[in-house]
Order: structure tokens, then sequence, then C-alpha cells
């Protein structure tokens, strides 16, 4: 006897109703088609490749930064065998600027792994995709969805407030157990039909639901094509969903750079330690204080140190001031100064190409625009 759909585990679930897993893949189906986004360069395509460096490039960052980084990636490396066998240096070059640069040696080492172990092809499945270097759930989802028409669940921030909100989610995301619960009912929504073309078209509108009508604050919930189905809005109060009581604590650090330069723009760098911060970037020798800086030199340079204005560099949990102090050496002085750390003197047609750290690359530009003038 077929299971009584009031009572089923599917629709047992919160929120979850006969109507709902009836319509709503279908109505964002529909919507998508019409009204949602399609001009982004990695839409409109299969090749997992694209999908994958989007993915990776989106996480933490506006889609209107990553446009410019995309298109110099493929640019450079225009399949994922190019990618796999240029030098992490080239990789993390293009990338400075990005941020979180832990995704740009995942996504080298990534590369390389699916040519060495795949064949240069991508694994077809969400659960094998998580295998790889820096692929987790939704990523890999989103791979699976777009390129291989899985039934699987994306689960990034824009879904999960669709779904609490349309569901009336209550339960608490920063619990495990109850974020599960609402990755339950992801799944139970998703298309049961043709899903080599419904997948790709309902994962994308999930996607521009989260990122255009469905937002955090003051949702467009006149524009929403799901709005009759949306018990958030029932309540009056869609905001108050998804409820997440642990909140992100900001930090601050305060951190000396010695800037050592010679006159043609040369300047001593060396490469950071991973993991940490900025770790396998190039940058100049980083001190906790400007008393640190110090002794790290020899007493007749120090009192040649000019200080930089301060700056505060903002990521998204912390806030660091830096404090540049420059010296400038001779092309003579920089053969014998003993300079702390294991870094070299870099000529500057090789650090433009380099990864460096997003401040300490403008710091250089500047640097070279005012002697320019």
């Amino acid at each position: 006897m077929p299971a009584d759909p009031a009572t089923s585990p599917i629709t047992a679930l919160p929120g979850l109703s006969t109507e709902l897993l009836a319509q709503f893949s279908a109505d964002v189906v529909r919507w998508q088609k019409s009204h949602g986004r399609h001009g982004l360069p990695w839409q409109n395509t299969r090749d997992p490749y694209r999908v994958w460096l989007s993915e990776i490039m989106l996480q933490q960052t506006q889609v209107a930064t990553v446009l410019d980084y995309y298109t110099r990636f493929l640019l450079r490396f225009p399949a994922v065998a190019d990618l796999a066998a240029a030098p992490l240096d080239e990789v993390l070059g293009l990338w400075s600027g990005l941020g979180y640069y832990s995704r740009a040696r995942n996504l080298h080492r990534c590369a390389r792994d699916i040519v060495s172990l795949h064949g240069g092809q991508f694994p077809q499945t969400a659960e094998l995709l998580q295998t790889l270097p820096g692929i987790g759930p939704s990523t890999a989802a989103a791979i699976a969805a777009f390129c291989f028409g899985e039934r699987v669940a994306i689960f990034d921030g824009n879904v999960q407030r669709v779904l609490a909100r349309v569901t009336a989610f209550a339960g608490d995301l920063a619990s495990s157990a109850q974020a599960r619960e609402l990755q339950a009912i992801a799944t139970a929504l998703l298309p049961q039909r043709q899903l080599g073309t419904a997948m790709p078209r309902y994962t994308q509108g999930l996607m521009d639901l989260g990122a255009t009508v469905c937002t955090i604050r003051q949702p467009a919930c006149l524009l929403c094509p799901v709005q009759a189905l949306c018990r958030g809005l029932a309540t009056g109060e869609p905001q108050a969903y998804p409820v997440k009581t642990r909140k992100l604590k900001r930090s601050a650090m305060a951190l000396s750079l010695l800037w050592a330069q010679q006159a043609d723009g040369s300047v001593w760098l060396e490469r950071r330690p991973a993991p940490g911060i900025w770790g396998g970037l190039y940058c100049f020798p980083v001190f906790d204080s400007e008393d640190a800086l110090l002794a790290a030199l020899p007493v007749k340079f120090q009192t040649r140190l000019s200080a930089v204005t301060p700056f505060v560099h903002v990521l998204t949990h912390k806030d660091m001031r830096l404090s540049p102090m420059l010296l400038q050496v001779s092309a003579r002085e920089a053969k014998s100064i003993q300079l702390p750390g294991q870094g070299a003197w870099v000529a500057r047609d090789v650090w433009l190409g380099l990864g460096l750290p997003a401040p300490i690359r403008k710091l250089l530009a500047l640097h070279a625009l005012t002697v320019s003038t």
C-alpha cells in the first residue's frame, strides 16, 4: 500500500506540504527561464571546468569582483590541464587580490588531481567530486547538478535563506542538526522529472532568487514566483528567517611591514608559510611590532627607515592595521645588507606576476605611480 502523503517522512518535515512539493520546483524553473540571470559568463554551459572555477571564485566574493578574474583565468588556463600544468606561483599571481588564497592553492591541487587521478575528466557525481581538494558539498552539488543533471541540492547561504523563508523553518541553523533538517527539505523539494534540463535551471533559479529577490534585507516579495507558497511571507516577517544565533566575531591585529626597495623597483620579498595569513604568497617581511622590525635590522639602517602612513586592510572576519616602514637601499648596499627572513631581491618585472597580498600590491603600485610622476 502506498504511503499516505500526509504522514510520509518527506511531508512530515517542517514547512513541507503536498502543495509545496508539487509546485515549488516547477515555479522556480519557470521563473528562472524568463526572469533569472542568463548573462553571466559561467552560465549556459555544462563544462564542469568553467562551473567549478566560478563556484570556487564566488565563495565569499561578490559577482562583480569575480567577473574580471574569471575572464583572465580562462584566457590563461582555458582547460583544466592547462591549470594543472602551470606553476603555483603563476596561479597565485593571477589570483592576487581575490583573497582567501587557500582557494587558489586548492584549485591548483584539484586540477592536478583531476589530470593525474581522473584522466583530465571531472567525476560526475557529487559524492566523488567531494573527494577532490577544495570541493565541499555545495560546490560538488552545483557541478553535479549543472553539468550532469544529478538530483542533488546545493546548500549555500542564498539557498538556505530562500528555503527557510518559504517553509518558515524556525530551526536554528547554528545547530548542525537543524541545518541537516533544512538540507533534507532542500533535497525533498528538488525536481523529480527531466533532470537533465530541470536540475540546471532549478539550481540556477534558487541562486538567482536568493541573490536578486529573496535578499537578506528588504526582500522583493511581490516579485517572487513562490510568494503564494511562502509561509514566511504569510507570517508577515519573512526577514525573521533563517534563524542563526551564532554570530561571527570580528578580530583585529596590527602588523609592521619591512618595505625594502632599490631604485630600480626591486623589492625584498619572502614567501609566507602556509597555512596562515597570506599563506603561499610573496610578501614584505612581517613583524608583530615596530620594535620587532627594528631589532631585526642592522643598527646603521634603522635610522634610515621612513614610516609610511598606516592603514587598515579589512578581511571578512578581521581588521588588519598595517604599518609599513620603507627602507631605500642602493644596488651596492643590496649585495651586502642582511635583511631578515628567507627572502630575496625580486625585480619589478618579476614581482608584477607573483602572487602578492592585495595591500602589498597596492603599496607597490602607488609607489611606482609616485616615482613616475
